[in-house]
């Protein structure tokens, strides 16, 4: 029998709506029970919103985790465990009770009109790094060629 080849994931959790903490921890246990290896899950942050900013502070974490699905089949599984979750689109960056994204899927480059990996705006958000470059600040963004770490510090420095 051949061996599938498991593939290294970075995703993106975040609530804003109802039991935050219990909608992280629900889309986690979905993603275990199919078939994601998790292999490390950062601290959960609270941050302020992104965007449309009259709305409730986020719960976001990152998880690391390993598995045999097409980037297209997990953006799928991604996109039914926020169904699953009750998340409904209905303002692009509303309130919503589960956000899933793909940061990273190994070092791939896709751009396609509904998957671009790496996350097309993750250099911009301090929720997404600052989680990533707790479990794994050596990452190196295949497009920028600097590590998570590098773009954490380029973003907090141009805070300041």
């Amino acid at each position: 029998m051949e061996e599938q080849v498991k593939h290294r994931v970075f995703i993106a959790l975040g609530s804003n709506l109802g039991d935050k903490h219990k909608n992280i921890l629900d889309a986690v246990n979905y993603l275990i029970e199919e078939g994601v290896d998790i292999r490390k899950i950062s601290s959960i942050i609270e941050t302020a919103p992104y965007g449309l900013t009259e709305q409730p502070s986020f719960l976001n974490c990152v998880i690391e985790g390993y598995t045999e699905l097409s980037p297209r089949k997990l953006l799928l599984l991604l996109l039914d465990i926020e169904k699953r979750l009750g998340r409904v689109r209905t303002i692009k960056w509303g309130p919503r009770t589960i956000d899933l994204d793909i940061i990273f899927y190994d070092d791939l480059v896709i751009d396609e009109p509904d998957l671009k990996v790496p996350h097309p705006d993750m250099k911009n958000r301090i929720f997404v790094l600052k989680p990533l470059v707790e479990i794994e600040p050596d990452f190196v963004h295949p497009i920028f060629k600097k590590s998570v770490k590098q773009l954490l510090e380029d973003l907090e420095g141009k805070s300041k």
